[in-house]
């Protein structure tokens, strides 16, 4: 039975009364009404309520069992709750404060009643209800709240739109029949043809990534299917192609897709057998084989509001104190969703009672403290565990692990996601680690990666000794990818300003900021455009012609030029480089500042390079001074500049070395992948060779049958033309099929006849009416027999019967023609005698 929870505050009297009216008599649900009252005041919410429905209205009392058909009122001074399919009148409670005696309602209603709870908020002030929604959507019931402008007080509605977890916005007295129509269709819902929802589902899915960033291809269409269908429902849509529409017009219907396409089922010890094999056996054998006092990691995916993770946790406890030397060994618990607000509520480590009512009384007073009708989970097994929202298929994975936890996660993603990931949880796991997957999972064609060690309970062994561990596809490069590294962008080459306005956007550039000698140049160093008298600074390097700065500059700026233009390349600020000395110039120092363009946007991504002289300053006495005592401010600005140059190369050899690192990583992914598609590529061949042996069995076979044709049709042949009679033979056209040598006396065939008309053939028979008893013999499948003579004076008896096939269908006519001409003239002689 569905539940309906209404709550409302100032101004919910009317969106009441317009709910309720507009309820069916038997419409199946029941209905409870919480309203913000005062705890002194009698209320007369009950009487006027019921004036608007023909359904029983009532004060809810303690443990009021729900019927269908009727409606419960709060009554002042107290909190509803459900609980056991019961009302329970508790004093209120109060949250940081405040008491949210809606909040209160519904998560005890999702708690209890899970995907058959149904949240309404109504007109009101302040955001009670906001939470309480929340809860019902994490478990798959439906939410609801009155439209904005149609609320006398709007705020509480429109806090709950805006958090994102309202499946319907609507005026009050079109919401039962939105309830009814959501409910019907989920247990009915609407058949689509496969094409039509491919592409509609494609369609959605892409919507869905560039609003969310998140991929959701991979799962599985019919899970997809089904969240979909449910959102059809809620909205009144009849396919997907109408619900793709709606979305492309409802930003905020996004995100509502997207938190209900992600599943959220978990709890405590969830699979009994699993917990009590992991404290048996697995986890003691974990803690032998890295050491008592090791470190151990594991990693939960989808760990949705942290049931199972705190399970772990707690299991781990109990272990290691049944070991009397694994005191010093501890356990870290990563524990990632792909579902913000599961990871929320699973960080609180806040559950309500029915969440450990399953658990032994010893666990819950060991790991549990109970506080306002609910339960926290113990700080030291709070501290175990890291929750971070992560996405499995895109996020960089976890790795050194010792235990890795995928349970009932696998289903939800096709089958190309899950080969996948079987070798990134592969190369996660330390040698000896252990993978759970749940009991209607398998690691597929991973075999050779894990060992069953309890099938019953999907516990697998790391496999260490594979001759290939398959390709590891790491998220990390992909991301990778997406962000082009300092160094690719400086071998590749932009695509160069249009030369007509290359002149006036540089000079443009220059006036704005120093006209002194300058060039500019693309991240590859070759040069776009000079500027002034460059010369003394560039030169044209010998062999064929290269316009490019770094073969071009004077070998005395030539490497202090080359780190300033990557290092203003790899950050993106002006580098200075100050007190360089050219070669028979001693009166002047050179400074070169190079700076990477951003305006205007034709030249986005070149360098500009600007060369600026100064005169060198003069030895004074007190310089000649201090070289004597070995402190010539020359030597300790050459000294200076050579440390900032060394530094700068320092941090390029570093860059590089990360780039470099990512790149051997990148190329060790491709080799990989190169591998495995190696490998499918002999198994591709090794399939071929065995379907080429197969088809080559079937075409000999064949061959066989076609001989036994081939010789049957020249025993038919042999036979017919053996008989010395004519058989001619007609298709259901009634045109010429087959005919024997005998026939040709008669009609004047040949082989290119076959497939010509009856009517076409030319014959000597003086018989007009062939054709039509041909034609009435296929039709009435009545046997034609007659005596007819030729132009030449013979005589033939024509026989027109049915063409029969085996299994007994018609398929045109065969005709026979006997000649009776020796007959016909022994009788034509006896009646003359």
């Amino acid at each position: 039975m569905h539940v309906v929870g209404l709550g409302a505050s100032a101004g919910g009297l009317d969106a009441l009364q317009a709910f309720l009216r507009a309820i069916p008599p038997d419409s199946g649900m029941a209905y409870v009404v919480v309203q913000h009252m005062a705890a002194h005041h009698a209320t007369m919410l009950g009487v006027l309520l019921q004036r608007v429905t023909t359904m029983p209205v009532q004060a809810a009392t303690q443990s009021q069992p729900l019927a269908p058909d009727h409606v419960y009122v709060i009554e002042p001074g107290c909190e509803l709750t459900v609980r056991q399919g019961q009302l329970h009148v508790d004093p209120p409670s109060l949250s940081e404060g405040v008491h949210l005696p809606i909040d209160a309602l519904f998560q005890s209603m999702a708690a209890d009643l899970g995907a058959f709870a149904v949240g309404v908020v109504l007109s009101g002030m302040g955001g009670d209800g906001t939470e309480g929604l929340r809860a019902i959507k994490m478990c798959g019931g439906l939410t609801l709240a009155q439209l904005p402008e149609s609320a006398q007080f709007d705020a509480m509605p429109r806090r709950a739109i805006e958090s994102a977890c309202v499946d319907v916005v609507d005026v009050p007295a079109e919401m039962p029949a939105r309830i009814l129509q959501s409910i019907r269709a989920t247990l009915h819902p609407a058949k689509v043809s496969v094409l039509a929802q491919d592409a509609a589902l494609a369609v959605i899915l892409s919507l869905v990534r560039e609003h969310c960033k998140h991929d959701l291809s991979l799962y599985k269409a019919s899970t997809l299917i089904r969240r979909i269908e449910r959102r059809l429902a809620v909205h009144g849509l009849a396919s997907l192609d109408a619900y793709a529409a709606f979305l492309r017009q409802n930003a905020q219907e996004l995100d509502i897709l997207f938190a209900e396409m992600l599943i959220g089922v978990t709890s405590f010890f969830r699979d009994p057998p699993l917990w009590k094999s992991l404290q048996d056996k697995v986890l003691p054998d974990l803690i032998a084989r890295r050491g008592h006092d090791a470190p151990l990691r594991a990693w939960i995916v989808g760990c949705s509001t942290g049931e199972e993770a705190y399970s772990l946790a707690m299991v781990f406890q109990e272990v290691k104190e049944a070991l009397p030397d694994a005191a010093a060994c501890t356990l870290q618990i990563f524990a990632t969703d792909l579902n913000a607000e599961a990871i929320s509520v699973a960080r609180k480590g806040i559950y309500p009672l029915k969440a450990v009512e399953q658990l032994s009384a010893s666990r819950v007073a060991r790991f549990f403290t109970q506080q306002d009708g609910c339960v926290q989970i113990d700080q030291r097994i709070r501290d175990m565990v890291l929750f971070a929202q992560h996405d499995v298929s895109l996020d960089p994975p976890f790795t050194k692990l010792d235990l890795l936890s995928c349970r009932n996660v696998l289903i939800y993603f096709n089958s190309e996601l899950q080969q996948r990931l079987m070798p990134l949880f592969h190369y996660s796991l330390r040698p000896g680690g252990v993978l759970v997957l749940g009991n209607s999972e398998t690691v597929g064609r991973s075999k050779d990666l894990f060992m069953p060690q309890s099938p019953k309970t999907g516990v697998y062994l790391r496999g260490d000794h594979v001759l290939h561990a398959g390709a590891v596809d790491f998220p990390v490069n992909r991301h990778a990818l997406a962000r082009r590294h300092p160094q690719e962008h400086i071998v590749s080459n932009p695509p160069k300003p249009h030369l007509t306005n290359l002149q006036s956007l540089a000079d443009q550039l220059l006036l704005q900021t120093l006209s002194p000698p300058a060039v500019l140049v693309n991240q590859s160093g070759d040069i776009l455009y000079i500027n002034g008298r460059t010369g003394k600074y560039l030169e044209p390097a010998a062999g064929k012609a290269n316009w490019n700065i770094h073969v071009m500059a004077r070998p005395e700026i030539r490497t202090q030029l080359a780190v300033a233009i990557r290092q203003t390349l790899h950050e993106g600020l002006p580098v200075e480089v100050r007190g360089l000395k050219l070669e028979g110039d001693a009166r002047h120092t050179l400074h070169i500042t190079v700076m990477a363009v951003r305006e205007p946007k034709a030249l986005e991504g070149s360098v500009m390079v600007v060369f600026k002289e100064q005169l060198a300053p003069r030895r004074s006495r007190l310089g000649k001074a201090a070289m004597t005592d070995g402190e010539d401010p020359a030597i300790a600005n050459e000294l200076a500049r050579a440390r900032e140059e060394i530094q700068a190369l320092r941090q390029e050899m570093q860059a590089s070395k990360e780039e470099l690192q990512a790149a051997n990583e990148a190329l060790q992914s491709i080799n990989e992948e190169l591998q495995s598609a190696n490998e499918e590529l002999t198994t591709s061949k090794e399939e071929a060779q065995s379907m080429n042996e197969e088809m080559q069995t079937i075409n000999g076979e064949l061959q066989a049958k076609l001989d036994d044709l081939a010789l049957a049709q020249s025993d038919m042949q042999n036979l017919l033309n053996s008989t010395n009679i004519a058989t001619l033979f007609l298709d259901s056209q009634l045109n010429v099929r087959r005919f024997t040598e005998q026939t040709t006396h008669i009609f004047h065939l040949r082989e290119g006849d076959i497939g010509r008309p009856l009517t076409d053939l030319a014959n000597t028979l003086i018989y007009p009416d062939l054709y039509q008893d041909a034609k009435d013999t296929v039709r009435t499948l009545i046997a034609c027999e007659k005596e007819i003579s030729t132009r030449d004076g013979r005589w033939f008896s024509v026989r027109i019967m049915p063409y029969r096939t085996l299994t007994n269908m018609i398929q045109g006519a065969v005709l026979t023609f006997v000649d009776i001409t020796v007959s016909k003239t022994v009788e034509s002689h006896r009646r003359s005698d």
